[in-house]
């Protein structure tokens, strides 16, 4: 049977060898495998109801960072460039933050994340790698300088002057402008956990019309009443201010205030500042409060990914 077969080759010799180079010129012609973007995570996100963006960061330097699915919402890097890791939970890479650079997208852009509203709800979730620097602004719309501030909502890490020292913290405004009779907007969840450094995170906040919530991982952890740092001596509060940091009762609603939506950085009197350092591999916005179990679903793969590392 061997020598069948060598002969019937040997006949059809060439019908053999372009065969053969057709199939090598095939393999040659395969493009290299990329990573994927769609991990269970960002299935599960896309699934939930009230999602109105969500960003990966799987775009290089240089290109606008796209929502998932949609053409809408275009984040530009701003005042620099933003590198991209090949880390990252949603779709295996992520945005390096270390700089003045930051994104953005005008207000005449920002459409369905326009949420406001006297009992409007919101959740944002971020995929985080703090570097444990500074007070970080990743994602919302906050602006608190034009116009006497544009406030309305924003998720940030560590806002220290009110109770929120390397937390996660949610800020709502109604009227875009500081807190009365204070300096500065004082309405803001702060989580009891402290946010890991250089550890892959899910931080998060909801608020329901009624009360902001801080979440580190998936997980609320409400905090006693308090005495709020830098609010003695101010008219009506010459002992200072007690408060319940998470969750933080907000009854006002969000304001409908014409900031721009940036991610990384927020507008102050100095310019842009609160620069956010480490990475972002993942940022989402729901026009919902998601609830308690909404929130662990949406952290617990992130254990797998960092027990993977």
């Amino acid at each position: 049977m061997l020598n069948t077969l060598i002969n019937l080759i040997s006949r059809n010799k060439s019908v053999v060898l372009i065969k053969i180079t057709l199939l090598c010129v095939s393999c040659l012609s395969v493009p290299p495998r990329s990573k994927t973007n769609t991990t269970p995570l960002s299935t599960t996100l896309l699934s939930v109801n009230g999602l109105v963006a969500l960003w990966d960061f799987k775009e290089p330097s240089g290109q606008n960072r796209k929502a998932n699915g949609t053409n809408e919402f275009q984040l530009r890097e701003t005042h620099g460039t933003l590198p991209r890791l090949s880390e990252g939970p949603l779709s295996g890479y992520s945005a390096l933050f270390e700089g003045k650079a930051f994104l953005s997208l005008p207000h005449k852009e920002i459409g369905r994340l326009n949420i406001h509203g006297e009992d409007q709800g919101i959740t944002v979730v971020a995929w985080v790698k703090w570097s444990g620097e500074q007070t970080g602004f990743v994602g919302g719309m906050w602006n608190e300088y034009q116009d006497g501030g544009k406030r309305q909502y924003g998720l940030f890490v560590s806002l220290p002057y009110y109770n929120g020292e390397d937390q996660v913290c949610g800020h709502i405004s109604l009227s875009g402008g500081p807190t009365p009779p204070f300096p500065y907007s004082i309405d803001y969840s702060a989580s009891q956990q402290k946010v890991p450094v250089d550890e892959w995170c899910c931080i998060a906040f909801t608020y329901d019309g009624e009360f902001i919530r801080s979440y580190l991982n998936g997980a609320f952890k409400s905090r006693p009443s308090e005495l709020i740092d830098h609010t003695s001596g101010f008219p009506d509060y010459p002992s200072g201010l007690t408060q319940t940091k998470n969750p933080y009762t907000y009854p006002d609603g969000i304001g409908n205030n014409g900031s721009d939506f940036t991610v990384g950085a927020v507008q102050l009197a100095s310019g842009m500042g609160n620069y956010f350092i480490g990475q972002i591999g993942g940022l989402a916005v729901f026009d919902r409060a998601l609830s308690n179990a909404e929130m662990r679903r949406l952290a617990k793969p992130l254990r797998n990914f960092n027990s993977a590392q």
